[in-house]
C-alpha cells in the first residue's frame, strides 16, 4: 500500500514538472509575422471626438416675472418638483413647482404693512372728522355772536357817540374773528384732505404690492407654453437642474423645450488638432445609443477661445457640428462619435502606421528579407501616405519580425530623395512678410529689410547696372 502511494506521487510530481518547463521553455521556432498589403486610392485626414446631442433651437420654459422677482427683492428660487427629464408634456401642462417659502414670508410681512396703513387711514380720518366738526362748531357759534353784535350796534342808535362807537367795535372785532375763523376753517380742511390722500396712497401701495405678491405666488406653479419633451437646463457645472437646483433670478429658465426636427452634435476637439477643423468641414456622426444608424454633417462653429473642461487638465474647443438628416430617435444628451474630415488626398499610396518604422530619422518597412527605405507624407490616426518606395499591392510586415535586425537597409535613389526634400523646403519656407506693398528680405548684412518688390528688377541689384560689376582700374 505505501508502495503504491509512493508511485502515485512519483508520478505526479514528474507531470508538474513536465508542465511547467512546457509552458515556460522558449521555442526555436520562428514567431508568425502579420503582413499588409499597400493601398491604393482616396486617403481621409479626420478628426474623431466624442460629444453629444443638443437641439438646434429650444423654446424656454420661463420661471415667474423677473421684474416682480426683482421688486420681491427674491434673486434666486429653488425648484420643489418638477416632471422627470424627457417627459412629453402638452401646452398648459405642468412641469415644475417653485419654492415658495420665501415669498409667503413676504406676503405675510406685506399683510401686516397693509393692516397698519389701513389702521392709520382709519385713525386720520376719525381725526379729521373731529378736528373739522369742532371747527364748524366754531363758526356758527362765531355766526349767532356776530349776528348778537348786529343787533346791540342797531339798538345803540339812541346810546351816547361813545356807547355807540364801542359796541360798533366789539362788532368789527367779532366780524374779524369770524372771518380768520373761516379762513383756518378752509385750511384745516385742505389738510386733512392730503392727509387723507396721503394715507390712501400709501394703503393702495401696499395693497398693490400685496397684489403683486399673490400674483407672483401664482407664477411660481410652472406650465408648459407649448407641446413638447421637457430638457433639464445645465448649470455652469454642465450638470442638469432637476429637483432643489437652484435659478437665479437673472436667467430665470426653468426648462427647455428642445426642437427636435434640427439637431446638432456638440463636441470639444483638443488644442492640438483644433488648427485642423475649420468651418464647413464634413463630418459622419454616430449615435452610441444606436451603432447601426449613421448620420453626416458640417462644421458650423469653432470657438476661438479654449476652455478647460471639468476634471481635465487639457485645453479643448467647442465645435458644434450641423446634422443633415432627421431621426424620430435622435434625443438631447445623447452620446455622439464625430468623424470630422479635415483633408481628403486623391489617388495616393498608403498603409498602417504601424508598418512604418524609423532609424536615425530614415523611414523605412520591413519587407520580402530587407529594410526598404520609405518616403512618408500626411498620416491620420490609422494609416499613412507613401510617396515614395513602395508600390501598389506589395506586402509589407505590419511588424519586424525575428532577426530583421539582420536585415539591409535598402535606400532610394539619391535624386528621388532630394526631390522629395526640395518639395519639403518649398512646402515649409516662410512666406515674406508684406506690409504696405512692401515685403521683407533678409539684407547682405544678414538684419531683415523692407523693400519695393516693383524696385526688385532683374539684373539691377546693389546699384549695378546689367548685373555686371564694375572693372578695376588697371
Amino acid at each position: 500500500m505505501k508502495r503504491k502511494n509512493v508511485i502515485t506521487i512519483v508520478i505526479s510530481l514528474v507531470v508538474f514538472i513536465v508542465a511547467i518547463w512546457y509552458f515556460t521553455a522558449s521555442t526555436d521556432g520562428e514567431v508568425e509575422t502579420i503582413m499588409t498589403k499597400v493601398k491604393h486610392g482616396e486617403f481621409v485626414i479626420d478628426v474623431t471626438t466624442t460629444g453629444e446631442l443638443e437641439a438646434r433651437s429650444s423654446e424656454k420654459i420661463l420661471g415667474p416675472n423677473p421684474m416682480e422677482l426683482r421688486n420681491a427683492r427674491i434673486w434666486q428660487y429653488r425648484i420643489e418638483d418638477i416632471v422627470p427629464n424627457g417627459t412629453v408634456v402638452d401646452s398648459g401642462d405642468w412641469v415644475a413647482t417653485l419654492d415658495r417659502s420665501d415669498l409667503e414670508n413676504k406676503i405675510k410681512d406685506q399683510e401686516l404693512e397693509v393692516e397698519k396703513y389701513q389702521t392709520q387711514f382709519t385713525k386720520t380720518q376719525l381725526d379729521t372728522t373731529m378736528t373739522l366738526r369742532s371747527a364748524r362748531d366754531e363758526l356758527v357759534n362765531l355766526k349767532f355772536t356776530l349776528e348778537d353784535k348786529k343787533i346791540v350796534v342797531d339798538q345803540s342808535i339812541y346810546e351816547p357817540p361813545a356807547t355807540q362807537r364801542q359796541v360798533k367795535l366789539d362788532l368789527e372785532k367779532t366780524q374779524r374773528t369770524y372771518n380768520q375763523t373761516l379762513k383756518n376753517y378752509s385750511l384745516k380742511l385742505e389738510k386733512a384732505r392730503a392727509d387723507m390722500k396721503e394715507v390712501k396712497a400709501n394703503l393702495a401701495k401696499a395693497q398693490r404690492k400685496l397684489d403683486e405678491f399673490n400674483t407672483l405666488k401664482s407664477e411660481f406653479v410652472i406650465k408648459a407654453p407649448k407641446a413638447g419633451m421637457v430638457n433639464y437646463k445645465r448649470g455652469y457645472d454642465g450638470k442638469k437642474q432637476g429637483v432643489g437646483a437652484q435659478i437665479s433670478a437673472w436667467e430665470n429658465v426653468v426648462a427647455t423645450l428642445p426642437n427636435l426636427s434640427a439637431m446638432n452634435s456638440k463636441t470639444y476637439v483638443n488644442e492640438i488638432d483644433i488648427s485642423k477643423v475649420t468651418v464647413g468641414q464634413r463630418a459622419e456622426v454616430e449615435v452610441d445609443a444606436f451603432p447601426d444608424k449613421h448620420f453626416t454633417g458640417a462644421v458650423h462653429e469653432v470657438a476661438n477661445m479654449g476652455e478647460q473642461l471639468p476634471n481635465s487638465n487639457a485645453k479643448v474647443f467647442e465645435v458644434i457640428i450641423y446634422i443633415d438628416e432627421y431621426d424620430s430617435i435622435l434625443r438631447p444628451s445623447m452620446t455622439t462619435k464625430n468623424r470630422i474630415i479635415t483633408n481628403t488626398i486623391e489617388d495616393v499610396l498608403f498603409l498602417p502606421i504601424e508598418c512604418v518604422h524609423v532609424d536615425d530619422s530614415v523611414s523605412f518597412v520591413y519587407k520580402d528579407g530587407k529594410k526598404q527605405q520609405v518616403i512618408t507624407g500626411k498620416s491620420n490616426d490609422n494609416e499613412i501616405i507613401i510617396k515614395a518606395g513602395l508600390n501598389s499591392d506589395e506586402e509589407v510586415y505590419l511588424a519586424a519580425p525575428k532577426a530583421a535586425s539582420k536585415w539591409k537597409l535598402v535606400t532610394l535613389p539619391a535624386g528621388t530623395i532630394a526631390k522629395y526634400r526640395v518639395k519639403k523646403e518649398a512646402q515649409t519656407a516662410p512666406k515674406p512678410k508684406k506690409r504696405g506693398g512692401m515685403i521683407e528680405i533678409k539684407g547682405p548684412d544678414g538684419k531683415m529689410m523692407m523693400v519695393d518688390p516693383s524696385k526688385m528688377q532683374k539684373g539691377k541689384r546693389g546699384g549695378h547696372q546689367g548685373g555686371k560689376r564694375p572693372g578695376k582700374n588697371r
